[in-house]
């Protein structure tokens, strides 16, 4: 009977110690308390608490939590906005103090959870209220920024931290999208017209440039070209009128009369105007006065031309 108690008492106390063996996986933390009230905490690995005294009140999860939120709120000028967020938080530390807050600032997770989305969902619903529908769109950035400032004080007292705030979308009533696509399209019609008035008004203005170039190379040309017919004109008189000069002095010379040099131009000229005539009619007086006159013209530009030649 001795040997049989004794087993038993080995049995009983090997019971007590393992019904006091506590596991806690790698993640979490326990909270142990004594009678109802908080005595510590168990870190992940092999615990010992107290049987039947010590009590797992809660399993404190450190890690990473993400929740999806879906709500509207109201711009300034009554436009509603749908939003889609996701939100990451976490615990702030495995410290013992913060642990505490955890576990005894809500009754449970789903307590928690209201309370954190309810806040959130304000914060958004303040900032957007004092924003005009238009605006929206752009003020994703800033809209996050200022749940952070608004919410982070509230989130330290629970022991928790907000990691991330992602708006994944943003909407509008039917009707607003609407009448926002027709405005991005007429703003873009007007930006295409914009861009073809500038398009066609540059085709013009090099289209002008390259007339006023072509015409000034033009009446370049023209000066030039006028300027080398004056030039070779200018030559032939100036040769003409030395070889008549020439053959005037040879003539002296020969004691000829020089006026046989006037009536050979006479002659010459008549010739010319037979042969590259084309059709038109010119009046020549063939008479010894005419002939006469017209020789002492000739010989009075000879004449003067010669004295030109000479300055």
């Amino acid at each position: 009977m001795e040997i049989l108690s004794s087993y038993w008492w080995i049995i009983l106390i090997l019971v007590f110690i393992f019904s006091g063996l506590v596991t806690v996986n790698q993640g979490f933390i326990n909270v142990i308390t004594m009678f109802g009230k908080y005595r510590r905490i168990m870190s992940p690995g092999l615990n010992f608490k107290i049987p039947f005294l010590e009590q797992v009140a809660k399993r404190i999860s450190i890690q990473n939590r993400s929740v999806e939120l879906e709500f509207q709120a109201v711009t300034v000028d009554q436009a509603n906005v749908y939003f889609k967020s996701m939100l990451l938080y976490a615990v702030q530390n495995a410290d013992e103090e913060t642990i505490k807050k955890v576990a005894f600032k809500f009754i449970s997770d789903r307590d928690l959870m209201q309370a954190l989305t309810r806040t959130i969902e304000g914060s958004i619903r303040a900032f957007v209220a004092t924003k005009k529908q238009a605006e929206i769109l752009g003020l994703r950035k800033d809209i996050v920024e200022f749940v952070k400032d608004q919410i982070d004080h509230s989130l330290e007292e629970w022991g928790y931290h907000l990691m991330d705030l992602q708006i994944n979308d943003i909407t509008f009533d039917q009707a607003i999208i609407d009448s926002m696509s027709k405005v991005v399209a007429s703003n873009n019609l007007k930006a295409a017209a914009e861009n073809e008035g500038q398009a066609l008004l540059i085709t013009k203005t090099k289209a002008a440039e390259a007339e006023g170039n072509a015409i000034k190379i033009s009446a370049e040309a023209e000066k030039q070209a006028a300027m080398l017919r004056g030039q070779g004109v200018a030559l032939f008189r100036e040769e003409v009128a030395k070889g008549m000069s020439e053959a005037a002095d040879q003539m002296k010379k020969a004691n000829l009369d020089t006026n046989v040099i006037l009536f050979s131009m006479w002659t010459e000229a008549i010739k010319n105007f037979a042969e590259v005539g084309k059709g038109n009619i010119i009046f020549l007086d063939g008479s010894a006065d005419g002939m006469q006159k017209t020789m002492s013209q000739i010989q009075a530009l000879m004449l003067k031309q010669s004295s030109g030649t000479s300055n």
